[in-house]
């Protein structure tokens, strides 16, 4: 029951359909008598600018989610952005501070590789290639450096983005091997698909499945179905793979943290979530 005593956090983005966090998030707080509601706003990349200037100027917002296509912008539109951010390039997380500032802060990244290592797949020392230079693919080419893998291969259509991520990549993780140019995923441990290809039917595969092995570890971000086109096919060749929403469990205890919620266990939310497909 949304009341006016309940505090708002917005979940941000474009378009709004394939939106799974609030299943996750409202019954949680639903179940620990958090009188807190993630409701969502669809804002196109046009508005979104002067939409989250008046939207922090709301009395009962404590913050905000931040997906496609606003992640880049956003580190822009606040305050101050904490390291992973800065290194990502990108935002997904909005705090409104009791000063009124804005600290913005990315947790894809974490999310994505915390699951990979729950399933068993050790980084370390893994080569792993990402597909998409966006906000979270960037987010997920930081953490992945962060975790220690030995080479990073990177592609992107937008030439650009992906050479300036691979940029501050370098400028961090001096001992990282990073590439760019091809997207044949021959010979990496972890490949991820970090584009929007996927969350349409017809879309082709973001790459050509026929280079991998079934030991390569197939990862995505899409969420609008559970196993898109491209896990399908990766499952069929025996590869171990991550759903797109593996990653929203393991990232919203660090959100719940970061908004002053306490924490959850990716089991204990999955347990209340009420996510369809």
């Amino acid at each position: 029951m949304i009341s006016g005593k309940t505090t708002l956090i917005a979940h941000l983005g474009y378009p709004t359909e394939g939106f799974k966090a609030p299943m996750i998030y409202n019954p949680w707080f639903e179940q620990n008598g958090i009188d807190a509601v993630v409701m969502p706003m669809g804002v196109k990349a046009e508005d979104y600018p002067g939409v989250l200037q008046s939207l922090f100027r709301l009395t009962n917002i404590r913050g905000a989610l931040v997906t496609m296509p606003h992640k880049v912008t956003t580190t822009s539109l606040v305050d101050e952005l904490t390291p992973t951010a800065r290194i990502a390039g990108a935002c997904n997380a909005i705090l409104l501070r009791p000063d009124g500032t804005l600290l913005g802060d990315q947790f894809d990244g974490a999310g994505f590789t915390r699951g990979v290592e729950r399933k068993g797949r050790p980084l370390k020392g893994a080569r792993a290639f990402v597909l998409g230079s966006g906000g979270v693919g960037s987010a997920i080419a930081a953490s992945l450096a962060a975790a220690g893998v030995a080479a990073l291969a990177l592609f992107d259509t937008n030439t650009a983005a992906v050479e300036a991520l691979a940029d501050r990549l370098r400028k961090h993780y001096s001992q990282l091997v990073v590439t760019t140019g091809s997207k044949d995923p021959a010979g990496y441990d972890v490949v991820v698909n970090a584009t929007p290809l996927g969350m349409n039917e017809g879309d082709p595969l973001p790459f050509d499945i026929d280079r991998i092995s079934p030991s390569t570890f197939v990862g995505e971000v899409v969420m609008k179905s559970e196993y898109t086109p491209l896990l399908r096919a990766a499952r069929e060749k025996g590869c171990t793979v991550q759903v797109g929403t593996d990653m929203l469990f393991e990232m919203i205890p660090a959100y719940l943290e970061f908004f002053g919620f306490g924490t959850a266990t990716p089991e204990q939310l999955r347990a209340v979530s009420k996510i369809k497909y």
